[in-house]
């Protein structure tokens, strides 16, 4: 494991700029170095010492910074960025400035990862309904709040409040882009998962193929974005028990992120983890061990060791530790992947609750029922406001991040 969290394998992945563009904000604030033992630097440090007080730029840099945070994992960190910049952000162009929904759509996907869905909505709705008012109902920006409003819907189990807003959004991009343009092929890749979840199979499939098509003849066949309904419609087969099927569109997307992105990038650890699961499933485990193996250095070395990403290799390496008997093996990774996951989400996040389950079953197929009714009582007294506690999702949901005007040389990032 590498314990210097910046140092990035490659030095060309997206993940890398980021935190490339971390290091080179940490410099300007604390040439000195001192900012190291203060994850984040000062309000007033910022305003007072470099673009004054009140300034559209200087929030612009707070919001650039918590984004980074963010990616890293460090949400406490990005909070108050996000909220100082909002702030900035009102009193400079009014509450309902359209820019102004950048930062409503951040801090909201903040809140979204905390699991805090209570204080996520609102503020979705309040971006979506900025947008209406100022680009009319039909704008492509305003596709993009629906969109993100509906993931927040799906995260939360609530399908029937999320299809709409994503056949709104998909009607909006279809009229205003025309029905090739790639936006098209988030939307439909965002509708069929929430289709898959459902095991509506019959539904999800052409929508997965459709978004393939459209990304194959606009991008190209091996843009990275094309991995995204490659890994949905494999997701959709193996959930069908079509391993045949699955196994070769896991690869070809493993392998279009591994020559575009790098062998490093954390995108690549995803699609290891979605083929070791494959594998584990067919009992083939010494297929998957190595592929959990070096999925989990990978988002150690790109993340840091305590980011949440890095748990879900953690709990892939457990269960097959379990799958196999390997019961003392499994333990320590399903009590670090529930350490990661309270120290960066709270105690009452979902996840945190499937990482107290996953733990206790491990102590009952022990015989440790004393242990385990502990951490099921834990689980179901801290559950969050989500309504989850099975395992979280491997569907990747595209969900586009704009950056306000005033951040000239940044460009839009997807996640």
């Amino acid at each position: 494991m590498n314990k210097n969290k910046y140092q990035i394998q490659d030095e060309g992945s997206i993940q890398g700029q980021i935190i490339g563009e971390d290091q080179q904000i940490y410099q300007h604030f604390y040439p000195s170095g001192e900012g190291s033992t203060r994850p984040v630097p000062p309000e007033q440090v910022i305003r007072e010492q470099t673009l004054g007080l009140e300034h559209l730029h200087a929030a612009s840099a707070l919001y650039d910074l918590a984004n980074l945070y963010r990616a890293r994992g460090k949400y406490r960190e990005a909070e108050p960025l996000y909220q100082r910049a909002l702030h900035i952000w009102e009193q400079t162009l009014g509450p309902e400035h359209s820019q102004v929904v950048y930062l409503l759509h951040g801090l909201a996907i903040l809140y979204r990862e905390l699991g805090n869905y209570r204080k996520a909505e609102p503020l979705y709705q309040r971006a979506l309904q900025i947008r209406e008012q100022a680009l009319g109902p039909r704008h492509p920006d305003v596709a993009h709040s629906l969109c993100n409003l509906a993931i927040l819907y799906k995260e939360l189990g609530s399908y029937e409040k999320a299809e709409p807003l994503f056949q709104r959004a998909l009607h909006i991009r279809e009229q205003a882009l025309g029905l090739q343009h790639s936006h098209v092929a988030s939307v439909l890749n965002n509708l069929a998962n929430l289709y898959s979840e459902q095991d509506k199979y019959a539904e999800a499939e052409p929508l997965y193929q459709r978004a393939l098509h459209i990304r194959e003849q606009t991008l190209g066949p091996q843009h990275p974005d094309v991995a995204y309904p490659l890994n949905g419609l494999a997701i959709l087969y193996k959930e069908q028990g079509n391993y045949r099927k699955a196994e070769p569109l896991y690869q070809r997307a493993l392998h279009i992120r591994e020559q575009v992105l790098g062998p490093q990038h954390p995108d690549v650890a995803h699609s290891l983890s979605n083929l070791a699961n494959l594998y584990s499933e067919q009992g083939k485990y010494e297929q998957a061990e190595p592929l959990f193996q070096r999925a989990l250095h990978i988002r150690e070395q790109a993340l840091g060791p305590q980011h949440p990403d890095v748990t879900y290799p953690l709990h892939g390496l457990a269960n097959l530790c379990c799958e196999q008997g390997k019961y003392e093996q499994a333990e320590p990774l399903f009590q670090r992947a529930l350490q990661i996951w309270e120290q960066a989400l709270g105690p009452r996040h979902p996840n945190v609750a499937y990482a107290l389950n996953n733990l206790a079953m491990l102590y009952k197929k022990q015989g440790k029922y004393a242990e385990a009714e502990l951490l099921l009582q834990r689980a179901f007294t801290h559950q969050g406001t989500g309504s989850r506690t099975t395992a979280p999702s491997h569907s990747e949901n595209q969900e586009e991040v704009c950056v306000p005007a005033a951040c000239k040389g940044t460009r839009d990032r997807q996640f």
